[in-house]
């Protein structure tokens, strides 16, 4: 197989270029720059042309070219070059860095819809997604908490899970963005056994782990210390387990969250279940903080983000970080072709039931 076919055969992944006015198309620009990027899959941004091209100059890249395309499919996958749809056209007025605009947030919200229409149609293999504004996603009438929710509507994915992830720690959540004086009360039996569920189906099918092993992460101090911190464990938490352990999922908890992602981080464990955000994230972050991925789980499409917000107080000035985009990118090409395995073991196992010959007695 020669060069040029080795390229065809790696899949398209769709980038989504985020907030105009925010630091996702200097990211891009850095991200695809690096030729290491190429061998995974290839890429073709969906944005703007003339942000694009503006990022080239304070992103200090010259090494690389923009080349417009019409459909996914005309991507080469080339080091040096980035293959764009073009899907706006916006006014410098409405894309100038830290200053978000409302034409720049509903051109945001189109890119992210071609690319879930893309994905489904099959026409790209997976979508990463750069960060949004999520007042602006609301203001051009998507009336969503962020990316997530939106993608999740739009693919009709009723049973859906946030992780956040790296080399060394997944989390996933049961509560994402609540105050967390609501968390005890969102929290319950079938939220939680879904989130196991959810998680370890896609630890298996999307991160090719044969046989995940799953903790649960308490919500009080000291698992609730037999009632006397709380009744969360006893209650909702361990009968959750219960059940998720009946269905053969190898799942341990709830376990005192004090000591539990110490114990994920020396390969006990190769995801937790987080009752609420900060659970999670504080401890991903710390570990992750620059390359931290966010993987939208359950979805019938592959969906990675950047762990990072629009970060408007340092758009323009050429200085962000494009690890968590390269880290997305590597994610989610991973992801894609262990569902694609995946899908083919299962697909053998049917052929092979059909064919079995039947013992009639």
């Amino acid at each position: 197989m020669g060069e040029s076919d080795k390229m065809k055969a790696l899949p398209i992944t769709g980038i989504t270029m985020g907030d105009p006015s925010g630091i996702g198309p200097e990211i891009i620009i850095k991200a695809l720059s690096d030729p290491g990027i190429y061998a995974f899959c290839r890429p073709v941004v969906l944005g703007d042309p003339a942000v694009l091209s503006l990022c080239l100059k304070y992103a200090h890249d010259s090494s690389v070219r923009i080349r417009e395309v019409s459909a996914p499919e005309m991507s080469e996958g080339l080091p040096g070059q980035i293959d764009l749809i073009p899907l706006s056209m916006l006014e410098p007025q409405s894309a100038v860095p830290g200053r978000p605009s409302k034409e720049g947030g509903r051109a945001m919200a189109g890119y992210i819809i071609n690319a879930v229409e893309l994905a489904m149609s099959g026409k790209i293999s997976g979508m990463v997604t750069c960060p949004i504004n999520k007042a602006l996603l609301n203001d051009a009438g998507y009336m969503f908490e962020g990316h997530t929710q939106l993608i999740a509507d739009l693919t009709g994915a009723k049973d859906y899970v946030m992780m956040l992830a790296g080399e060394r720690l997944r989390v996933t959540l049961v509560t994402i963005h609540c105050a967390l004086k609501e968390v005890p009360y969102r929290i319950n039996k079938e939220n939680i056994l879904k989130t196991i569920r959810v998680t370890n189906s896609a630890l298996r099918d999307d991160f090719g782990i044969q046989r995940p092993s799953i903790a649960v992460a308490a919500l009080n101090p000291h698992a609730g210390e037999s009632g006397m911190f709380g009744t969360e464990e006893e209650e909702i938490i361990l009968p959750a387990v219960r059940m998720a352990e009946k269905e053969g999922i190898n799942v341990h908890g709830p376990l005192p969250a004090d000591s539990l992602y110490f114990k994920a981080l020396s390969g006990q464990f190769d995801a937790v279940v987080n009752m609420y955000h900060d659970q999670g994230l504080i401890p991903l972050k710390m570990i992750h903080f620059s390359d931290g991925v966010n993987v939208t789980l359950g979805l019938p499409i592959v969906r990675t983000s950047v762990d990072h917000g629009t970060a408007y107080d340092i758009a323009g000035k050429g200085v962000a970080d494009p690890a968590s985009l390269k880290a997305a990118i590597k994610m989610a090409a991973e992801m894609i072709k262990n569902r694609l395995k995946a899908q083919g073991a299962r697909k053998d196992k049917r052929l092979d039931s059909a064919v079995k010959p039947q013992n009639d007695g």
